[in-house]
């Protein structure tokens, strides 16, 4: 019977050390790493035969929307719900993103995209709960460029191809920086534009950006990351010397 060897880097928790497990499981058509870990999870016997405990990972759409179940595959950042194992060379390797604290096994922890999004206020202020009416109007064209930079699902895998990215450094990263371009033209959420400008001149900003452009090749949405730096980068500039002026 054809068998599809699965290699999973294994932690058990925060600081512990790693270790490596192989697993053989039965070949079925159309099969992804999900189902894959699936399998694994219903009979957590290695490929030497020994009884292990289940691999933890986490997944949620299955649609590539969410973005919880992106981890490395075969090297590459990604999420397991897409990657096909007809498409992948084996034995499929997977282990977790390298630039999140690991929790256990695959799963890291990814507040630090939060806690920036916070920082650069990614949402757009609204006062009351009571009906507003209809907003502000957008051009169809403005809608439609504007959609693509909505569609992020924070799933990290932008940071993590991203060499600026790391331990000496606390750059922001490429999702922050999109989405800050994205609340800026908004109709409504204009009115705060300056307090994410000048989040984004702060140690860690968009300053620390290398444009590795790494971060576009890998971003499963094809949003056009190196575009929005490009244009914040260009608002942070005029806003500063707005300043220095004394405007």
């Amino acid at each position: 019977m054809k068998t599809v060897r699965v290699r999973v880097r294994r932690q058990d928790g925060p600081g512990k050390p790693s270790r490596w497990e192989e697993f053989a499981l039965p070949y079925q058509p159309n099969m992804n790493v999900i189902f894959c870990l699936m399998e694994i999870q219903r009979n957590p016997v290695t490929a030497q035969g020994a009884r292990t405990m289940p691999v933890v990972w986490e997944s949620h759409c299955l649609e590539e929307v969410c973005g919880a179940c992106t981890m490395l595959v075969n090297g590459k950042v990604r999420q397991a719900c897409s990657a096909l194992v007809d498409q992948l060379a084996q034995p499929i390797v997977l282990s977790p993103m390298t630039k999140f604290p690991v929790q256990r096994d695959l799963v890291v922890d990814r507040r630090r995209m939060f806690s920036d999004l916070i920082k650069i206020k990614g949402w757009i202020p609204i006062q009351g709960s009571y009906d507003l009416g209809p907003g502000p109007r957008m051009s169809p064209s403005d809608q439609e460029w504007a959609y693509t930079l909505s569609t992020c699902m924070t799933c990290g895998c932008c940071l993590e191809a991203c060499p600026n990215v790391n331990d000496a450094s606390g750059f922001i990263g490429p999702a922050a920086i999109s989405q800050a371009r994205l609340f800026n033209t908004h109709p409504t959420g204009k009115m705060n534009a300056a307090e994410r400008i000048e989040a984004l001149m702060e140690p860690g900003g968009i300053s620390d950006c290398g444009n590795a452009q790494n971060c576009v090749e890998v971003c499963p949405k094809q949003i056009p990351l190196t575009t929005s730096i490009g244009s914040m980068g260009r608002a942070v500039s005029l806003h500063a010397l707005r300043r220095l002026l004394g405007d």
